[in-house]
């Protein structure tokens, strides 16, 4: 007699952990799949219980994790799989917002491939797509456009994969890299060793290389973590690592509680209404500029010598102008 095992009866919940499961080369753990759908281990269980009464292909996956992982084992769900007018538009908007030219041509050509997919219901589509993009807007941002060759990126894309060193003239030098990671902000920029220097990490933006070229040469990338060393920064920038305090009024209190500075964040709400928010950084130049955005309701507490450096800013500020 088959075993009657208890099965987890949420429809949505099953179908978007079978394109999740599917996702992942090595599978999802019960771990996994509890924090993604905020229920307990039990539960997490009880799904992929019900996911393998509807694919039986679905079985543990061999890892060296400790953890059990499982998946589908030579299985595609591709042919269940769609993309709602939402997801659709939300990518649109997206390309509409970027500031790079080429990554602007790029995205559009990966809304073009997920579009011939759902080619069967794309007038319908179209239409809501078109709702979405009337309906939300973006305001202008003074943002600078740089000029980045995509297959520049693609250079860097293949170095990172493979660890192979790449070397390209930057500030009219001549540089062999180990590339590291790509950081993306109002500028690109690409982490690296450069080996002339040593095992210094440092940051090029990626806009003023020449003549990037992949080398056949290898380089071991370590135990460098590209989310660990941005984590660490305020923006791009790099340095001593400041404790820093910033206060806002009463005044300013219920935006900045709900901005993010920075990962390590904690907020203290004070007494009089204002509030302060303590993080560790480094990059004191951007830190700055970030409280000037915030005006006169926002003041520095701590380091004192990151208060004083701002003083002295706003003074060569007010002297040259």
């Amino acid at each position: 007699m088959a075993e009657n095992k208890p099965r987890y009866s949420r429809v949505s919940d099953i179908l978007d952990l079978a394109i999740f499961m599917s996702s992942k080369i090595q599978g999802v753990t019960i771990n996994e799949i509890a924090e993604r759908y905020n229920v307990s281990r039990r539960t997490a269980e009880r799904m992929r219980d019900s996911l393998t009464c509807i694919f039986p292909s679905v079985d543990e996956i061999e890892t060296k994790d400790t953890q059990k992982h499982w998946g589908f084992i030579n299985y595609s769900i591709s042919h269940l799989i769609s993309f709602t007018p939402k997801e659709i538009g939300n990518i649109e908007q997206f390309q509409r917002r970027t500031t790079n030219k080429e990554m602007k041509v790029e995205l559009a050509r990966t809304v073009e491939k997920i579009k011939s997919l759902n080619r069967k219901n794309m007038d319908i589509v179209e239409n809501n797509i078109d709702l979405y993009l009337q309906t939300e807007g973006y305001a202008v941002r003074q943002t600078p456009q740089y000029k980045i060759d995509l297959g520049v990126i693609d250079v860097i894309r293949e170095s990172l994969q493979h660890s192979k060193m790449v070397k390209g003239i930057y500030h009219n030098k001549e540089r062999l890299l180990e590339p590291l990671g790509l950081i993306y902000g109002e500028k690109i920029y690409l982490v690296a060793r450069e080996k002339a220097k040593g095992n210094e990490i440092y940051n090029y933006l990626l806009h003023k290389f020449d003549e990037l070229k992949l080398t056949d040469k290898t380089f071991e990338k370590g135990d460098f973590n590209l989310q660990e060393y941005t984590n660490i920064s305020f923006g791009v920038y790099h340095g001593e690592v400041l404790d820093v305090k910033l206060s806002f009024s009463k005044e300013l209190a219920q935006d900045a509680s709900q901005y993010n500075f920075h990962p390590t964040q904690k907020i203290k709400e004070e007494k009089d209404g204002s509030i302060t928010v303590s993080f560790k950084a480094s990059g004191s130049k951007e830190i700055m500029w970030h409280v000037f955005k915030w005006g006169a309701n926002c003041r520095i507490l701590a380091p004192k010598a990151l208060k004083e450096e701002y003083k002295q800013y706003l003074e060569e500020c007010l002297k040259n102008n």
